[in-house]
C-alpha cells in the first residue's frame, strides 16, 4: 500500500482518513480514534497530508510534521467545492485529499506554539471585552427602566452607577440597588481581567523584536502588533503586501462580469479581529492628526484623503496601507520610515 497523499477530516474523538497513491487511486478509507492517531502516523511512510484549518488543526499539523510528514492546512471554504455528494466525514476527507493537491490552492501557515500562545491571550481578552460590553449594556438598560440615563461611554459605568445606587432621591427599589451593585462588581472584575490580559500582551510585545518594530507604524500599538506578528507568522507565505490586505479583508469586493469592473465595499474576509484592530487604529490616527500644523507624512496623506472622501473611507484606506507596510517590514526586515519613498526603475 503505497500512500502518497492523505486527507484527514478532524474531529474531537473520531478522525476520518482518506488516502490515495501516486496515480490518484483510493487505497485507504479508515476511521481513527484520537488515541490511535499518533501510533498510526508515526509508523507510516512520509507523505503529503491535508487538513482543514479548524479547531486543533495547528496542533495536529505540528505533531504530524514531527513524524516526517508534509502537512498543509487549507481554509474550509476552499475545500467545500470539492465535496461531491452529501456532507459526511468520508466525503469531507475525500474532498480534503483532492483539494490539497490542487496547484492553485491557498494554504494556511502552520502556527508555532509561541504564536498560538499569544493568540490565545488575545482571544481570552476579546471574550472579556465582549462580556464587559454586554454587562455595561445590561446595567444601562435596567437603569433606563426606572428613568435613569447613563451617558454613552464605558467609563461612565464606574463613575455614575455608584452615585446612583447611593442616591436616595431616585425611584430605585432597594432590591434593585443590591442587584445593580452586584452587576457593577462583576463589571469591575471583567475590566480587571481585560487589563490583566493587556499587560501580558504588552509584556510579550516588549520581548519580541519583530512586534516592537511594527509598533512604529502610525495606528499600530502593542496589541495590534503582537496580533499581526502571531497571525502572519512567516511573511514569505504572502507574495506581496496586497495579499496580506486581501487576507485580512481590507480590499474591495468584486462583482465583475462581461469585461465590466464593479468594485463594492471591502470583502471582510479573513480574521475580523485583525481587521477591527487595524481600522480602529487608523481612526485614532485620523482623530489625532486633525488640526495639526505640521502633520507627518502619513498624517498628511490621510488628512488629504479624508478631505476628499470621508473619515470612514480614509480609515479603511489607512488600515489597508498599514497591512501592506507590515508585510514590507516583515519580509525585508526593515525599520519603519514615515517619509519613505519607493524608487521606481524607469522602463
Amino acid at each position: 500500500m503505497d500512500i502518497t497523499t492523505i486527507g484527514i477530516d478532524l474531529a474531537k474523538l473520531v478522525f476520518q482518513v482518506h488516502a490515495v497513491n501516486a496515480h490518484g487511486k483510493v487505497v485507504l478509507k479508515k476511521q481513527l480514534k484520537r488515541n490511535q492517531m499518533a501510533e498510526y502516523f508515526v509508523n507510516l511512510k512520509p507523505c503529503l497530508i491535508g487538513m482543514e484549518a479548524c479547531g486543533s488543526a495547528h496542533h495536529w499539523a505540528r505533531k504530524l510534521q514531527s513524524y516526517g510528514h508534509t502537512v498543509k492546512l487549507m481554509p474550509p471554504q476552499y475545500v467545500k467545492p470539492y465535496v461531491k455528494t452529501n456532507k459526511n466525514d468520508a466525503a469531507d476527507a475525500e474532498a480534503i485529499c483532492e483539494a490539497v493537491t490542487r496547484p492553485n490552492m491557498h494554504f494556511v501557515p502552520i502556527k508555532t506554539l509561541e504564536q498560538q500562545g499569544i493568540l490565545t491571550i488575545h482571544r481570552i481578552r476579546q471574550g472579556y471585552v465582549k462580556a464587559r460590553t454586554a454587562q455595561a449594556n445590561q446595567i444601562r438598560g435596567l437603569l433606563a427602566e426606572f428613568g435613569i440615563e447613563i451617558p454613552l461611554g464605558i467609563g461612565y459605568i464606574t463613575k455614575r452607577v455608584p452615585e446612583l445606587i447611593e442616591d436616595a432621591s431616585n425611584d430605585l427599589p432597594g432590591i434593585v440597588r443590591i442587584e445593580i451593585q452586584e452587576l457593577l462588581e462583576h463589571f469591575k472584575h471583567l475590566e480587571e481581567r481585560v487589563n490583566d490580559c493587556e499587560k501580558k500582551i504588552v509584556c510579550w510585545h516588549r520581548k519580541d523584536g519583530t512586534s516592537k518594530k511594527l509598533e512604529a507604524i502610525p495606528g499600530i500599538g502593542p496589541i495590534t502588533a503582537s496580533a499581526l506578528v502571531a497571525s502572519i507568522g512567516d511573511s514569505k507565505h504572502f507574495k506581496n503586501g496586497r495579499q496580506v490586505a486581501a487576507w485580512i479583508g481590507l480590499v474591495p469586493k468584486q462583482h465583475s462580469s462581461g469585461g465590466k469592473q464593479t468594485l463594492l465595499g471591502i470583502s471582510k474576509r479573513g480574521d475580523s479581529y485583525l481587521r477591527t484592530l487595524l481600522i480602529h487604529g487608523a481612526r485614532a490616527v485620523i482623530h489625532h492628526s486633525v488640526g495639526k500644523i505640521k502633520p507627518t507624512g502619513t498624517q498628511s496623506w490621510v488628512n488629504q484623503l479624508a478631505a476628499r472622501k470621508n473619515k470612514n473611507i480614509a480609515a479603511v484606506a489607512l488600515a489597508n496601507k498599514n497591512a501592506r507596510i507590515v508585510w514590507a517590514l516583515l519580509n525585508h526586515d526593515r525599520d519603519y520610515q514615515d517619509n519613505h519613498k519607493t524608487l521606481r526603475v524607469a522602463a
